[in-house]
């Protein structure tokens, strides 16, 4: 039975040096063609072509080989076919030499690789390209599995690390890359760093500043005047965390490089949630009988107003990691969506934007918390009608005292108050303006199903639901129910 090859991640890639001092393969760099460096160039892959212009056809960092059965003779096309490769991004171009088509490598051909730069190999008669390729596509292999490796390795080692703290998960990163570690804080002071150049070069305070102005999921490289190399990303890929991640080394960053760097900023988001520290203390002298409900109310929610936030996902939405970041807050608790305590009123349509249908009460002091928190049910159900997030306060809510708003609901809705169908029917009747089909297919029920709920609604209320004015008082008391 034939094996599968090893699956390849797209930028894994080896140093051309792989395939020329492999001594079964025989290759010879011509040495006019090298550059400092031009042996540790990245190989993607080797690929035959005698097109007399292959450079549409090719995606670069390739080993190119020919036998030059199209090669002109001119000097000035060769220099254009040359130019045409250097172009494309090839690493490397290997020639056969192929009696009797070519009896050794062309000089036009040398001259033309030595004047623009590109590396040329001599492939000799008893080398045939397929030996390169399978050569190339091993070391391929073997790279993917070692990259592999390393990066499980890294997880383990600094999850292992993470628990004992962000200055753990530093310098088990800084060991791991290996290089410098900054995380830096929003003022642009570092709040652990591991061998960092303290204070920062001009430079790289600018790359931080650009990358904090950014959105999305993003990462952000230089080079430095001393000739390091730095990548840097916040410790969350979504980019709303105050503090960045900066790595410093004097290589470049490849793939597995920043693979490793993203676990740490992850890990590090985690190890470095702000406030974890106090609810852990707190909670663990309230159940060890040191502090009583109400002390650590007190440490947890200083003096000042606070709002319940909750919200249900809408398809894939991102998880209590995530929440606690935008939210800034270590009090958020899941389960089939999310409720959190914050400091500070939400963005409702950045959460909607990625996934989370929320609303949020007015502020309250800490003591009032569980009574805003019964308002949720409510206000969740209203955003669930309207399709729409919600902010207590805003509105009738900012006019009618919810206890008022409340009371009213329930004697309006009392008639139909055991009847779940009728209620769900008519709120959602009434949110698609009494259209019988968006209606029904809302509910997933027949239209004439959705006719007789509402008549009978509306004899058990004794309400006229042509009338705009009673469908508006209606609305009013589904929605506070």
């Amino acid at each position: 039975m034939a094996k599968t090859p090893p699956r390849m991640e797209p930028d894994v890639t080896v140093p051309l040096r792989a395939v020329v001092d492999d001594p079964a393969l025989a290759l010879e760099p011509v040495r006019e063609t090298l550059r400092p460096g031009t042996l540790d160039l990245p190989v993607r892959w080797a690929h035959v072509s005698e097109l007399r212009e292959p450079g549409p056809y090719l995606l670069g960092e390739e080993l190119l080989l020919t036998a030059g059965v199209n090669l002109p003779d001119e000097q000035r096309e060769v220099e254009r076919y040359v130019r045409g490769l250097r172009d494309a991004g090839i690493t490397a171009l290997g020639f056969g030499v192929t009696p009797p088509l070519h009896e050794e490598l062309p000089r036009t051909l040398r001259r033309a690789c030595a004047r623009y730069g590109l590396p040329l190999l001599v492939v000799p008669v008893t080398t045939p390209f397929l030996a390169i390729s399978r050569a190339v596509a091993v070391a391929l292999a073997e790279a993917s599995q070692r990259d592999q490796r390393r990066i499980a390795e890294a997880r383990e080692a600094l999850t292992r690390a993470a628990s004992a703290g962000p200055e753990e998960v530093a310098r088990g990163l800084a060991h791991r890359v290996p290089g410098w570690v900054a995380l830096v804080n929003a003022d642009g002071t570092a709040a652990v760093e591991v061998r960092a150049p303290l204070p920062f070069p001009p430079e790289l305070t600018a790359l931080l500043a650009r990358l904090r102005d950014g959105t999305g999921i993003r990462s952000a490289t230089t080079e430095l005047a001393d000739g390091k190399f730095v990548l840097a990303q916040p410790v969350y890929p979504q980019a709303t965390a105050s503090r960045l991640l900066v790595v410093g080394r004097r290589q470049r960053f490849e793939a597995t490089d920043r693979a490793v760097v993203g676990i740490g900023a992850a890990l590090l988001g985690l190890a470095d949630q702000p406030g974890a520290a106090a609810l852990g203390g707190t909670l663990t002298a309230l159940l060890l009988g040191r502090a009583d409900a109400d002390g650590v109310l007190g440490e947890l929610l200083p003096s000042g107003e606070y709002r319940v936030v909750a919200g249900v996902p809408e398809g894939s939405a991102p998880g209590i990691g995530w929440l606690r970041d935008r939210l800034g807050t270590p009090l958020v608790e899941t389960s089939e969506g999310f409720t959190a305590i914050v400091s500070t009123a939400p963005d409702l349509g950045e959460l909607r934007a990625h996934g989370w249908l929320a609303v949020t009460t007015r502020p309250v002091e800490p003591g009032e918390l569980p009574v805003a928190a019964r308002e949720i049910p409510a206000l969740l159900q209203r955003a669930r009608s309207t399709g729409k997030p919600i902010t207590a306060g805003e509105g009738f809510d900012a006019i009618v005292p919810p206890e008022v708003a409340r009371s009213y609901a329930v004697r309006t809705l009392a008639p139909i108050a055991d009847r779940p169908e009728l209620l769900d029917t008519l709120r959602a009747w009434l949110a698609h303006h009494g259209g019988w089909d968006r209606t029904a297919a809302a509910l997933g029920v027949h239209r004439n199903s959705v006719r007789h709920r509402i008549g009978q609604a509306g004899r058990l209320l004794g309400a006229d639901l042509s009338d705009p004015e009673v469908r508006m008082r209606l609305w009013f008391a589904l929605s506070r129910a």
